[in-house]
């Protein structure tokens, strides 16, 4: 586990300042009128709030001279200050009400703010490259995710209706001190004030570590939970519920110390803040009552400095706590700042659409390595003709699959070029390529939605006629007709409720539903039985007639009647031809098929 004296060095410099104002200020502009307004009821509040102790003390100086008058009670409605009473309720009831207007209209500006970010956030981590996604840690990232979208709406509410009141309340009260009494009072609040906020700024600073470190073990334990959870089945295999537990504690063991040592350090801070706002009060009351003995200020004064210390250092002490949250949501909002700088992988900077006239794929040269020391495809080039069938075959590790994440532009190669109708498939968008390509993947996770949802996302205004159709083509009949509710049946997380083969027949009808230009299977029948898979295969030649079909296949089987076979030996082609002319080649081709035929035989 990292120390937290390092954290800070890992955060960029501007994530620890104030760099989440210049990003959410467009957001705020968008309803720039209810900040405005927004901001006149803190004005009207805070001069309601500081107009309260000139009100009580009047009402304190005239029973004062009125007791001092010997006034009888029979006479006291004639010097009860029952219009100060009323101003005095009049005006508490304006400091509250404008600030719950306050609130009111500043409401929608904020929920707008955090729904704004939450959706750039989630649309610029479907634009990241497949790479990020193979090594991030999904728990982690909703978690940063969900404390960033918090931070947002507790930075807007509270920079804005805490900290710029308070010290409006400060300016206030300091210039009508220095106007209306001697100085001392007003040093005292201005020096207390310097040394309150000096002292929480530094002790902050060095909390914001632990609350770092704190968030980054909550990340890891929830991922770890999640992880766990998500491969259910593979601890039951292995009987490892006793290890999982243990690899969760001990993550929550480093929350634990991360959580002890945040709790310390606000020890210290709520102390020390205690400690000076105390000394503060205490001298000036001790001045206070100096100056009524000795007869510069009245009891009414007296009751005034006191109303406005309570009014002003119990904020102030709230301003303390406002700024370790103001401290702790930058430190939540980091972590979702750093994902929006992550950059795409794979750039999608051309917007020319791509045109598909007859579906030809051509490759050329092509080079390419996920690391620069294991190079997968090596020089490979190939051509696929506009409305024939082209498999790929070959051992495994041979980059059969690797053509595909290729082809889709989840990488781009270091080399060479794939083309589509003569169009450079980097020179295109990446949406107009995967809206040409359709694609039945080697492994298939479903949405944990119903079979109909999962279905119809491939193409979400498909009639029902054609999605009977594709069920049938795709040898669905019999799993809708099982189940209770038929295709309102819920698959599960991941299609965790359904067995691989129906997935995978699922992905099948997915695919016919879209009725791609280009049409891509990726060991399409690998979880199928013979039966069912000689069906599928009827299926997909019946719907590839007349489209291009890319097929990477294990089984060669499967391939017997596509029009061109290329046989990929390390990344390379060894041999291309039809299936009768590999055989007859009696080369890597005809090796990899007899030893099939002989697993099948036994």
């Amino acid at each position: 586990m990292k120390s937290a004296q390092s954290l800070p060095d890992d955060v960029p410099a501007r994530y620890r300042g104030w760099h989440w104002v210049k990003t959410l200020w467009p957001y705020l502009m968008e309803y720039r009128w209810r900040v405005l307004a927004a901001l006149l009821c803190l004005v009207a509040a805070k001069v309601a709030s500081v107009s309260m102790p000139f009100l009580l003390k009047y009402q304190v100086d005239h029973l004062s001279a009125a007791d001092k008058a010997g006034i009888a009670v029979a006479d006291w409605w004639l010097w009860f200050p029952l219009a100060l009473v009323l101003a005095y309720g009049s005006v508490r009831f304006l400091n509250v009400f404008t600030g719950e207007l306050r609130d009111l209209l500043f409401g929608r500006v904020t929920e707008r703010a955090m729904r704004r970010m939450a959706l750039r956030v989630f649309r610029h981590l479907h634009q990241l490259s497949l790479d990020f996604h193979l090594n991030r840690q999904t728990g982690a990232l909703q978690r940063d995710i969900e404390r960033g979208t918090n931070g947002i709406s507790f930075l807007l509410r509270f920079m804005i209706f805490n900290i710029i009141p308070t010290f409006l309340e400060l300016f206030f009260v300091i210039g009508l001190l220095l106007l209306n009494y001697p100085p001392v009072f007003a040093l005292i609040t201005a020096a207390a004030v310097v040394v309150y906020v000096a002292y929480s700024v530094k002790l902050t600073e060095w909390r914001t570590r632990y609350v770092r470190e704190a968030n980054r073990m909550d990340s890891t334990t929830h991922a770890r939970a999640l992880d766990s959870l998500l491969n259910y089945e593979t601890v039951k295999y292995f009987t490892a519920e006793q290890r999982e537990a243990e690899a969760y504690d001990g993550a929550l063991a480093g929350w634990e110390q991360a959580r002890r040592m945040n709790r310390l350090s606000l020890f210290s801070l709520n102390s020390g803040q205690a400690l000076i706002i105390s000394l503060a009060m205490a001298a000036m009351l001790l001045f206070a009552a100096y100056y009524v003995l000795t007869g510069v200020m009245t009891l009414g004064d007296f009751t005034l400095v006191n109303a406005f210390m309570f009014q002003l250092f119990l904020p102030l002490n709230f301003l303390g706590f406002v700024y370790r949250e103001i401290k702790a949501s930058m430190a939540n909002i980091e972590r979702m700042f750093e994902l929006l700088d992550e950059q795409p992988g794979v750039a999608d900077d051309a917007q020319q659409p791509l045109k598909v006239t007859e579906g030809r794929v051509e490759i050329r040269e092509l080079v390419f390595s996920y690391q620069p020391e294991r190079p997968i495809i090596r020089g490979l080039s190939l051509s696929l003709e506009a409305g024939k069938t082209l498999a790929v075959v070959g051992a495994s590790g041979a980059g059969k699959s690797t053509l595909t994440k290729l082809l889709f532009r989840f990488y781009d190669p270091q080399q060479g070029r794939i083309l589509i109708d003569g169009q450079d498939i980097r020179q295109v968008s990446q949406q107009s390529l995967r809206e040409a390509l359709g694609i039945v993947p080697q492994d298939t996770v479903l949405f944990n939605d119903t079979l109909k949802n999962n279905l119809l996302y491939a193409n979400p205004q498909a009639s029902d006629e054609a999605l009977q159709r594709v069920l049938v083509m795709a040898h669905l009949e019999r799993l809708v007709r099982e189940c209770p509710d038929g295709l309102e049946t819920v698959v599960g997380e991941r299609g965790l409720k359904l067995s691989g083969g129906e997935k995978q027949r699922i992905a099948i009808a997915r695919m016919l539903l879209k009725r791609p230009a280009i049409m891509v299977f990726d060991e399409a029948t690998s979880s199928l039985d013979s039966q069912t898979e000689r069906g599928i295969m009827a299926a997909i030649r019946e719907v590839s007639a007349g489209h291009t079909a890319l097929i990477i296949a294990h089984r060669l089987s499967t391939v017997v009647d596509a029009d061109c076979i290329a046989v990929l030996d390390q990344g390379q082609l060894a041999e291309q031809g039809t299936h009768q002319q590999l055989l007859a080649r009696n080369g890597r081709y005809a090796a990899l098929w007899n030893a099939q035929q002989q697993e099948q035989e036994i």
